[in-house]
């Protein structure tokens, strides 16, 4: 089991030529924001689960809806947040409105991720 002092240093010594390539190459403050504000979407395990549908085809919130056996108004708040964080993008074909993965890079974060846990 770990302590909290297996985290902390016995003496105070701060290694000023790190300090200094870390300050440079820190993105701003913003950035980083959005990028937490990015992961926290792939935070929830419906909309992980609604990207893995998208990975395979593009699809409307009927076909969604009932591949996760969810409503669709359950769906439809999921794919809101996706989009507004240009996750998915969708067309309108009649009616129907069909959801795809935005680009490439959402693959590639999902499949990032997966690596990892699978290591562990």
């Amino acid at each position: 089991m770990e302590r909290n002092d297996d985290f902390c240093c016995e003496c105070i010594q701060v290694h000023e030529e790190l300090l200094k390539i870390v300050n440079e190459t820190m993105p701003k403050e913003t950035k980083l924001y959005e990028l937490a504000e990015l992961f926290k979407v792939f935070g929830d395990s419906t909309r992980i689960r609604i990207l893995f549908v998208l990975f395979e085809a593009e699809v409307c919130v009927c076909d969604l809806a009932s591949a996760l056996h969810m409503t669709q108004s359950a769906i439809s708040h999921q794919l809101k947040i996706l989009k507004q964080n240009q996750l998915i993008k969708s067309r309108r074909d009649g009616k129907s409105i069909f959801y795809s993965l935005a680009d490439q890079h959402v693959r590639s974060i999902i499949a990032q991720g997966m690596e990892h846990i699978e290591e562990g």
